[in-house]
């Protein structure tokens, strides 16, 4: 009898074939552990922008110290900030995560211009800080006299006016229709025109803006500190009492500078000694000194020192705030800005997606950095977080 040699082992066809359904799963569990994983990643650095913008606004809203017209500008980029945390990163969320857009074009056209008008608005609100840094620290005594709430208002709307307009004009030429089925939700770079007008209003503008307003604070701030006179140290008041066997008592005042005064009655000897007599006490005791040096700071040299330091650390803070900036959104337009002029240019989608939450990124860094290099803010929020009312 002849035996078909081309017939296989049932044990080992059914093996083959139950194996192939088992790496499926297996790559299924694995996309869906790292959908899960990137999805608490993400919603973890959602929640801590929420919080730590709200803790901003909170602070400044219940600390009377802060209600300044330059801390007015600080609490409505942490609004904007909250803005991006709720109404734009949660989505990203899920269009990040499952590749595909499932919320109607509708849904779409909104979320996509609540990006870029918060995002741009975000990026401006740096320009108006440094803006306003720079006038504070070049023309105090003039500016301090136009710094008002109502000045720091007008340069609020101007900053959601340009975001505006950088964020309506895509809305013009969707040609989707609200039923349709939309299964991704991006702007269209193929309009090279508004591509370019939106990075340079968004982006380019005011990061170059920004570098000059910054390079100019700096050399304000590095002239000011090398005027001031270090090398006399401080002047002090020296002020000393003696009693008399007549009970009178005679007070001194001298000013020194880098010593101790010295007794001059009468005003006598050096310059500035000022002689004061007065009645009291006990007749009949022997001579004796009652000697009590008080030592008083200069109060025009220190104001004018911790004024400095005050402005080395506002510039040090918003030195850090352009870095940080730079940093989170130059990898996005430059992306952005290849793909509308090279068509033959390819990036992966989840490079595109690092750049795009690398700028989401920004929203969480820059309260964080108001309140770990401001003094004033870092007390006011130990006390709101210890839920007290700040006066």
């Amino acid at each position: 009898m002849d035996q078909d040699n081309s017939s296989v082992d049932p044990f080992f066809t059914n093996a083959m074939e139950s194996s192939e359904p088992t790496e499926a799963l297996w790559d299924k569990a694995t996309v869906l552990g790292l959908q899960i994983f990137l999805s608490a990643i993400l919603a973890i650095v959602t929640l801590a922008t929420v919080l730590s913008n709200a803790f901003v606004i909170a602070t400044i809203f219940l600390t009377r110290k802060l209600h300044t017209p330059a801390n007015f500008l600080i609490g409505s980029l942490a609004v904007t900030d909250l803005l991006v945390s709720i109404l734009v990163m949660p989505i990203s969320i899920l269009y990040t995560v499952s590749k595909t857009w499932a919320l109607g074009q509708i849904v779409c056209d909104i979320w996509l211009s609540s990006d870029i008008t918060f995002c741009t608005a975000s990026i401006l609100h740096l320009c108006v800080i440094a803006l306003d840094r720079y006038w504070a620290i070049t023309d105090a005594l003039e500016y301090s006299k136009r710094r008002t709430m109502h000045r720091a208002g007008l340069m609020i709307t101007v900053v959601w006016v340009i975001s505006i307009s950088i964020s309506i004009p895509p809305l013009f030429w969707r040609q989707a229709k609200a039923n349709e089925v939309v299964m991704e939700c991006m702007v269209n770079t193929d309009q090279i025109s508004y591509t370019l007008y939106s990075t340079f209003g968004a982006f380019y503008v005011p990061t170059v803006l920004l570098i000059i307003l910054y390079g100019r604070i700096y050399m304000a701030a590095r002239s000011r500190i090398f005027k001031t006179p270090v090398s006399c140290g401080k002047r002090f008041t020296t002020a000393k009492l003696i009693q008399t066997s007549a009970g009178s008592s005679l007070c001194s005042i001298n000013s020194a500078s880098n010593q101790e005064g010295h007794l001059h009655p009468g005003g006598g000897g050096n310059t500035g000694g000022v002689a004061v007599y007065g009645g009291g006490g006990s007749g009949g005791s022997p001579l004796f000194n009652n000697c009590v040096t008080v030592k008083l700071a200069d109060s025009v040299l220190e104001r004018k020192r911790l004024c400095i330091a005050r402005e080395k650390k506002a510039t040090k803070t918003l030195g850090i705030i352009l870095g940080a900036f730079i940093v989170c959104w130059l990898p996005f337009f430059v992306g952005t800005l290849i793909l509308a002029i090279c068509k033959e240019c390819w990036f992966h989608p989840v490079l595109f997606d690092v750049f795009t939450w690398l700028g989401y990124l920004n929203s969480l860094i820059n309260p964080v950095i108001y309140t770990a290099f401001n003094d004033e803010f870092k007390l006011a929020f130990h006390k709101l977080i210890k839920f007290k009312r700040c006066y």
